[in-house]
């Protein structure tokens, strides 16, 4: 109450003192594997929309959203006005697995917005609140359905905190996870990029899959991300997509699409799944279905429902206030077209930061799909890949070749742009993704660049977030229901921010190359 007052008065001094006092509290009382809070040291006292005022009278824009929970933004009038409807109805607000009106309301929108492919046959199960629980639910799924034990994940995953999820994941240890290759250009595992490169990746599957001595038995299933968030904003190629999706259907294994933080219109469709037109036979959803409360479910094809009764369940399964918040944010996405406006929006912003490639050696690549956006950031000093480069250029001569047979066919303007994506693709490569010219190959990570740019943004005004393998790329996640202005605005701080570390990064904590070997000292 006094933090909140304090700011109203407009006491710069009383705040910013509450403001401090807040910080060394939580400092000295919360555990270490504390992670937003330290890159981020503000105390949100009011929010709506894209904007977060502090407790010490600083605004922000917030392009971290709950890292992509806040698909409408802070405190959106539909979220509060069904929040306060179950409220005032005298409703339970926890009922564990029971049938309510309120979760009725919610799995009759959930299923109006799934692929028709899985709608049609589709169970639910409510998990534990987070993301994780959903992805370990799935896991178990899977597991009793096949009667295999074995999951195929990829690098640069990022699937949760708990033991299952985080074996699935980019960094895990010792687990029951064979980990295959993810297609992504700017640092192609095989040195290529492009759709050669998603090529090559689909090989290595099919003969993981297929190699009586791989070392991998048949799995009980796959799980992928359509776009890689916590590995660097990395969308999956959809030819490369599609072509998971056929592998895993021949050898009737699962295939498990993690749309936790791609869903609900983040991408420029509904769900991520639907640019490539792949139908998965399990959904992991959670962030976004919840509208800024805790909710996770697991959407699944109806064959694969071989539980028992209570063979999974939760406490916490059942949080109408979830649910009822959750429905008003599917439904508002829906009735106004806002996954086509993220995917508008998102490609006029890619266009724009994509200058910042030509006026700053420091930033590497920028990709993302919709309004799920990264910009990374390298060594403009450190040595280049060079074969990445030199497969990056064979690539693209193959790709004009196929233009130039294209137009000698007679296929000329979008057309012939067409036919040499169809002559590429038919290896099956992802050419949809990638435009076909030669690009630098990639230059060593700077992640302590792209921190001292989030300090910069910050200072500026601007929430971001990091991500990537090394921490080395900006994240964008806005709200859906960011506007024109708002967008140019948050495009301006992150230009002005990346052009001042460039300038002088020592002046913005970004400490000279560390020479080979040399460790950091512990925190």
């Amino acid at each position: 109450m006094a933090v909140t007052e304090s700011v109203t008065e407009g006491t710069f001094g009383g705040a910013r003192a509450a403001h401090e006092g807040i910080l060394r509290r939580q400092s000295a009382r919360e555990s270490r594997a504390r992670t937003y809070a330290r890159a981020l040291p503000i105390v949100p006292v009011r929010a709506r929309g894209l904007t977060i005022e502090g407790a010490d009278g600083r605004r922000y824009l917030d392009c971290l959203s709950g890292a992509g929970t806040l698909a409408l933004g802070h405190n959106h009038p539909v979220v509060l006005e069904a929040i306060r409807k179950v409220l005032d109805s005298g409703a339970p607000l926890s009922v564990l697995d029971l049938a309510t009106p309120v979760k009725d309301a919610f799995i009759t929108e959930l299923f109006r917005t799934l692929p028709p492919g899985l709608a049609d046959r589709a169970r639910v199960q409510f998990c534990g609140p987070a993301g994780t629980d959903a992805v370990e639910a799935a896991f178990k799924l899977v597991r009793a359905a096949t009667g295999r034990t074995g999951i195929l994940a990829f690098t640069g995953a990022y699937h949760g905190m708990t033991t299952g999820a985080l074996a699935a994941s980019g960094g895990a240890g010792d687990v029951r996870v064979a980990r295959l290759p993810f297609p992504q250009d700017y640092r192609c595992p095989f040195g290529v990029g492009g759709p050669r490169g998603a090529e090559l990746a689909a090989r290595w599957t099919e003969t993981v899959l297929d190699d009586p001595k791989s070392g991998v038995p048949l799995p009980a299933g796959m799980i992928l991300e359509p776009v890689q968030g916590e590995g660097g904003v990395i969308p999956a190629p959809d030819d490369w997509l599609r072509r998971m999706r056929r592998l895993t259907a021949d050898r009737s294994i699962p295939l498990i699409a993690d749309e936790i933080q791609t869903g609900v219109g983040r991408t420029g469709a509904f769900w991520a799944v639907e640019h490539s037109g792949v139908v998965p036979d399990v959904m992991v959803l959670s962030k976004a279905i919840g509208g800024s409360l805790p909710l996770a479910v697991v959407v699944y094809r109806d064959d694969l429902d071989v539980w028992e009764p209570g063979a999974h369940a939760g406490t916490f399964r059942g949080n109408q206030l979830a649910m009822a918040a959750g429905t008003a944010t599917l439904a508002h996405v829906r009735e106004n077209a806002l996954a086509e406006r993220a995917g508008l929006l998102g490609s006029r912003m890619l266009t724009q930061l994509r200058r910042l490639q030509d006026d700053f050696a420091c930033v590497g690549d920028v990709r993302g799909r919709g309004l799920m956006i990264g910009v990374e950031l390298v060594d403009p000093e450190g040595e280049e890949l060079t074969g990445v480069a030199e497969g990056r250029a064979k690539e693209a001569k193959e790709v004009t070749g196929a233009k130039e047979a294209a137009r000698a066919a007679g296929a000329v303007g979008d057309a012939g742009a067409r036919g040499a994506r169809d002559a590429v693709g038919a290896r099956g490569g992802a050419v949809s993704e990638w435009d076909g010219e030669a690009r630098p190959g990639p230059r060593p990570a700077a992640p302590e660049l792209a921190s001292a740019v989030q300090r910069a943004c910050l200072e500026r005004g601007l929430i971001v977030e990091l991500g990537g393998r090394h921490a080395g790329v900006v994240r964008l996640l806005p709200p859906l229901t960011i506007t024109d202005e708002q967008a140019a605005a948050v495009l301006d701080r992150l230009a002005d921010a990346v052009a001042a570390v460039a300038r002088d990064p020592a002046a913005h904590g970004a400490r000279p190359r560390r020479p080979e070997g040399r460790k950091e000292p512990a925190d």
